[in-house]
């Protein structure tokens, strides 16, 4: 009972937090495109089922949606970060100090890509929003590739430092290193995952663009989300200790 408490105690703490509800949000969206995705293009499930599958994809687009508003007011948080990210003077490697700078540009512009599509298509203003939503995710899947060889470059250098302290005999050191590590993998498992979705909504004809069902999106989408949630979580657990 006390556990069932604790555990109703961190998801509300969690849902409390913009971070937190997005995330799960993005989870819940994500995770019924996936089960939506499934039901609905199986051909062993009953007419009950198919139509379920078509609720929960109507859901997931329908959080998709809510999503992409509530990002209307996220320039100013990034902007902010990127300013105190600056050109990256605290990274002792220039190779992760300048994939980090072009990551945060292709964020910074991401957003009013993103927020004109969104316009247009409210019809707030009197554009086409196809190519607005083509720049969105240019930017987007620029930036996944960025962080993905910022996680390479990271892991390769947290490996040499690995091997020092191991030759050193630096027990402590190499656990936390060993922690640093896996932290990073996740992130690199994370973008792949992401950047997996941003190619298959590129224009068609490009590497696997169009090619992926809906419930496959939903797959890595969810495979993305989950790791989020569990980096977010292992990262509020650190600042507590």
């Amino acid at each position: 009972m006390e556990d069932m408490q604790q555990s109703l105690e961190s998801l509300v703490r969690l849902l409390e937090s913009y971070r937190g509800r997005d995330k799960v949000i993005r989870t819940v969206c994500f995770g019924s495109q996936l089960v939506g995705g499934l039901l609905s293009k199986s051909a062993d499930t009953d007419l009950s089922h198919r139509q379920l599958g078509k609720s929960l994809l109507l859901f997931s687009a329908q959080l998709s949606h809510c999503r992409t508003t509530l990002r209307l007011f996220d320039d100013l948080a990034m902007l902010a970060y990127s300013h105190s990210y600056g050109v990256g003077v605290r990274e002792d490697d220039p190779a992760v100090r300048w994939i980090s700078v072009l990551s945060n540009v292709a964020d910074q512009l991401y957003y009013p890509c993103e927020h004109i599509a969104w316009a247009a298509d409210a019809e707030l203003i009197k554009i086409k929003s196809d190519k607005w939503w083509l720049f969105s995710t240019v930017l987007w899947g620029a930036s996944l590739l960025l962080g993905i060889l910022r996680s390479l470059r990271v892991l390769m250098l947290l490996k040499k430092k690995l091997k020092i302290h191991e030759r050193a005999g630096g027990g402590g050191s190499c656990s936390q290193l060993h922690g640093q590590m896996r932290a990073e993998l996740l992130s690199f498992l994370r973008s792949m995952a992401d950047l997996s979705n941003a190619i298959h909504w590129m224009p068609p004809g490009f590497l696997w663009a169009g090619k992926f069902p809906s419930w496959l999106v939903g797959l890595m989408g969810t495979i993305s989300s989950v790791i989020g949630l569990i980096q977010m979580v292992n990262s509020e657990q650190t600042s507590d200790t």
